[in-house]
């Protein structure tokens, strides 16, 4: 069975910048779109940023497009979240999650991953 663990969160100043990482068990190019979901005390998980499989194809939420780059390192098993700028409304327990579904800009459905890592927290404050 797939597991992810990611890591990197911590504590940041407005305007910082931390880089996430989700190391997978296993890892096959083709198979798996793997994506960043966040979640902020009360309120629902969202999700972050996505990437495709072999092709690696990316997308972005509205908040977070232009600050946020996320990539991948087949030979790694790792999948990386690259966040600039960061702001207060940030702060969240972020997540990584794979599923095995072709691409598409429902990528943002929960229901669509079948693995998810444990998370790890994110603060932004000055």
């Amino acid at each position: 069975q797939l597991q992810l663990v990611e890591s990197g969160g911590g504590q940041v100043q407005p305007g910082g910048s931390l880089r996430l990482s989700c190391a997978a068990s296993e890892f096959s190019d083709d198979y798996y779109t793997i994506a960043w979901f966040r979640q902020a005390p009360g309120k629902e998980r969202e999700g972050v940023s996505c990437i495709s499989g072999s092709d690696e194809i990316t997308d972005y939420s509205d908040s977070v497009k232009d600050r946020f780059t996320i990539s991948r390192d087949n030979a790694r098993k790792t999948v990386y979240l690259q966040m600039d700028s960061l702001k207060p409304e940030d702060t969240a327990v972020y997540y990584c999650a794979a599923g095995s579904f072709p691409f598409g800009k429902n990528w943002h459905l929960t229901f669509l991953y079948s693995y998810w890592g444990q998370g790890t927290q994110v603060t932004v404050s000055s």
